[in-house]
């Protein structure tokens, strides 16, 4: 730390101010206690505005001539874009309401659909707000799936009228309101995962500010410079004429001060090179990346090769290889992403379209019964974005795999899901099989749990019976979270033969689907899915994984 007479020599107009507002403060204050101002009383102290006030603060916390007293943070609420919309045209739930009673007065039937068609409304805004209106008993759904109005209030769609006139235009503290209001702003509160909410609750944090002992020093060096003056009578510090207009102060030195020699009338600010720069952090890799380079060394050294495929797929080879049914509810609109353009790949490779085909049909040659419909090769050909790492094995086995082989696959997968702190829309799988004539179930459970401890950095695993169209017998893996508690990793088991026989395969193979992002979470100490993708600087520098 520099001197402080040093120090002061060099302090900017607007640091004067600051340092004069709270000396003033502390003179006409008789208890250290109250010694402390508030941002906006320093602001109005010492006339300034809140963008000078910021910067004087920050330069005299660096170089400890005030500190941070005391902070407080209060939750603010205040109307999003969505929030706006909802004021003049209506949130869904006053909508809804309103179509289904004036369905009722008029005598109509509506279902969910004709109304979600009405109002043009998005499914997920939908299903929330039937969900409510029907808890509270505003609405009832009967026979025939039709929705009826009961009634009854719905005291949400209430409580957010309200609301919108309250917030619209301005902002108000969470606390203000009474406890059945703030858990409405609460459950439509914008955040992470769920941008379309009509609220947003931000935090506002009010600082306390107190002279260090430096700083006093520093407010009675400056009084010794004449650059501030102690007044006797009242004992207040002020600021003398040099130091209150700013413009006497300049930084450096121009030519326009050169030609009318107008330097000679001005006093040019000290600089000190004793001050400790700012930190400069080095450049490092996310931490995530980290995490999925270790898996693949870790693997690669196991003996494992690694396989590819691509991100968009074809039924065939993303499920029906894999011996799921074509009208397998996983294949749902609400589960899988289809592709827009084009919809259909123009061919699929034979002699595996015909038996896949076949073993669907009746089971082909596998002494299978099969699903016993009629495959449709048309729908085989449907393009969609991966949904499971598994597609990736389904092409290695056709491909004509070492046996006995070892092969792995970080694929990246998307799911239609609603996200939460462990799920998301699009994932990594760690997809891993392996061949071979001596290949059991044991040494599937000893594998997974392997990766439990070696990959997940995990202290307690578990197994679990589980179905899967493709592995006979099936079983999930489960980890313990430091703080989520047991969370499935995924799903493994020994492929059945109407998987294997078609591709060319006659010995058993394991094979495993593991949630990847999980196992990172556990290693990370990450408590929610989304921190994995995270730009928080901070963060990315700070987490460290056990790996």
């Amino acid at each position: 730390m520099a001197d402080t007479s040093s120090l002061t020599s060099t302090l900017h107009p607007l640091e004067i101010k600051v340092l004069t507002a709270l000396y003033q403060h502390r003179l006409s204050t008789s208890s250290s206690s109250q010694q402390a101002l508030r941002e906006e009383q320093i602001a109005d102290s010492a006339s300034l505005e809140p963008s000078q006030l910021s910067m004087a603060v920050e330069w005299l916390l660096t170089k400890s001539f005030i500190r941070v007293d005391s902070e407080k943070v209060t939750p603010v609420v205040s109307l999003t874009k969505v929030g706006e919309r909802y004021f003049e045209k209506y949130s869904p739930l006053e909508r809804i309401l309103s179509v289904a009673r004036d369905a009722k007065q008029t005598g109509r039937r509506l279902t969910i659909q004709d109304i979600q068609a009405r109002e043009g409304l998005e499914p997920t805004a939908m299903s929330g707000a039937i969900g409510c209106l029907k808890k509270e008993g505003a609405i009832q759904i009967v026979q025939g799936g039709y929705v009826e109005a009961t009634g009854s209030p719905s005291p949400t769609a209430e409580s957010l009228r309200a609301l919108f006139r309250d917030l619209r235009g301005s902002s108000r503290e969470l606390d203000s309101f009474p406890e059945a209001m703030r858990q409405v702003i609460e459950q439509h509160a914008v955040r992470r995962g769920n941008a379309k909410e009509p609220f947003r609750v931000d935090e506002r944090i009010q600082r306390w500010y107190v002279l260090t002992p430096e700083g006093q020093e520093a407010a009675q060096a400056l009084a010794r410079q004449g650059r501030a003056a102690i007044t006797p009578s009242s004992g207040s510090l002020n600021l003398t004429e040099e130091v209150a207009g700013l413009a006497e102060e300049v930084s450096q030195l121009t030519p326009e001060l050169l030609k009318d020699g107008a330097w000679r009338t001005k006093r040019f600010r000290k600089y000190t090179i004793s001050l400790r720069p700012p930190r400069l952090a080095a450049g490092r890799r996310h931490p995530y990346r980290e995490f999925l380079d270790q898996v693949k060394r870790k693997l690669v050294s196991l003996g494992f090769q690694e396989m590819r495929g691509p991100l968009v797929e074809t039924e065939f080879w993303n499920m029906d290889a894999l011996y799921m049914p074509q009208f397998h509810p996983a294949r749902a609109i609400h589960d899988v992403y289809f592709v827009k353009e084009p919809t259909h790949a123009t061919t699929i490779a034979e002699p595996f379209l015909s038996r896949v085909a076949a073993t669907h049909r009746n089971g082909g040659e596998t002494g299978s019964t099969g699903w016993g419909y009629d495959y449709d090769l048309t729908r085989a050909r449907r393009l969609v974005l991966r949904s499971q790492g598994t597609a990736v094995s389904a092409r290695t086995l056709a491909a004509g795999p070492q046996v006995p082989g070892k092969y792995f696959s970080i694929a990246r997968c998307f799911r239609y899901d609603q996200v939460d702190a462990t799920h998301a829309t699009d994932f990594f799988q760690i997809e891993g099989i392996v061949l071979g004539s001596d290949i059991t179930f044991r040494t599937l459970l000893g594998l997974l749990d392997l990766f439990a401890r070696e990959v997940a950095q995990a202290r307690e695993s578990r197994f679990l019976p589980a179905y899967f169209p493709f592995t006979e017998p099936s079983v999930e893996l489960h980890v313990r979270h430091p703080r989520l508690g047991w969370i499935e990793l995924g799903g493994a088991g020994l492929f059945r033969p109407e998987v294997t026989l078609p591709l060319g395969v006659d010995v058993p193979v394991i094979a495993w689907g593991l949630g990847l992002d999980r196992m990172a979470m556990v290693a990370l100490d990450i408590h929610d899915i989304r921190d994995l993708f995270s730009t928080d600087l901070e963060m990315i520098r700070t987490t460290r994984g056990h790996f």
